[in-house]
């Protein structure tokens, strides 16, 4: 996690929103200019916007759309979108839309980002989301993502879950699955996460373990 931009993608509601969220809190214990971009251009239930008031206390920058967290329900962009490629001084963690259709926006920073070749793009994998129960299925979303995109992902993370009733078992129990979507991809898994309560249950039994602080919905 040493690359200056994080890109997170994934199927719809494979909770790369909380990571982003996460990990931008991580990053800026250790750097002093992070910002968090939230590129889904359709509201979703989870939005960073919902964490704004945590993120602007620990001085992360939030770029999302001008629309998210209202009843407005179409496709924004965020208005300083490019100060992501733009500005090499910051960390920058990017949470992609769901699926290719997300995807097609990443496409318009994926020359610069390619360019700079400063970045890692990562899988988010999660075997109890409907299209995604299997390597195999989870191996057509990431190809579809990086078509829409025209960028290739560098790396997975295991966020399997099954929200807040997501027991240690469950988490265990995937850890085969996304030990196989790395083999037919070829990618590592550099991080296994969980609610941040499960911790004591599951340290010292899954490598690479990073705790989550769980999102709350803004009503």
């Amino acid at each position: 996690m040493n690359k200056r931009v994080l890109l997170l993608c994934g199927h719809y509601g494979s909770g790369k929103t909380n990571i982003a969220v996460n990990l931008a809190q991580a990053i800026k214990r250790e750097y002093p200019t992070v910002t968090l971009a939230d590129l889904d251009i359709v509201n979703p239930y989870f939005r960073s916007k919902d964490s704004a008031a945590e993120l602007e206390e620990a001085g992360i920058r939030l770029i999302c759309s001008n629309y998210a967290n209202s009843n407005v329900d179409i496709p924004a962009l965020p208005p300083d979108l490019y100060a992501l490629t733009d500005d090499r001084r910051m960390r920058a963690i990017i949470d992609v839309g769901g699926d290719d259709r997300g995807a097609l926006v990443l496409g318009r920073l994926a020359p610069a980002i390619l360019a700079e070749n400063d970045y890692e793009m990562l899988m988010v994998i999660n075997c109890y989301r409907p299209l995604t129960r299997d390597a195999i299925s989870t191996l057509e979303v990431m190809r579809e993502i990086e078509t829409a995109c025209g960028m290739r992902f560098t790396a997975l993370v295991n966020n399997s879950n099954l929200g807040v009733e997501t027991t240690a078992e469950d988490v265990l129990r995937s850890v085969s699955y996304a030990n196989e979507v790395a083999a037919m991809s070829g990618l590592p898994v550099v991080m296994t996460t969980a609610d941040q309560k499960l911790q004591c249950e599951l340290e010292g039994k899954i490598p690479d373990l990073f705790p989550l602080e769980l999102q709350k919905k803004i009503q």
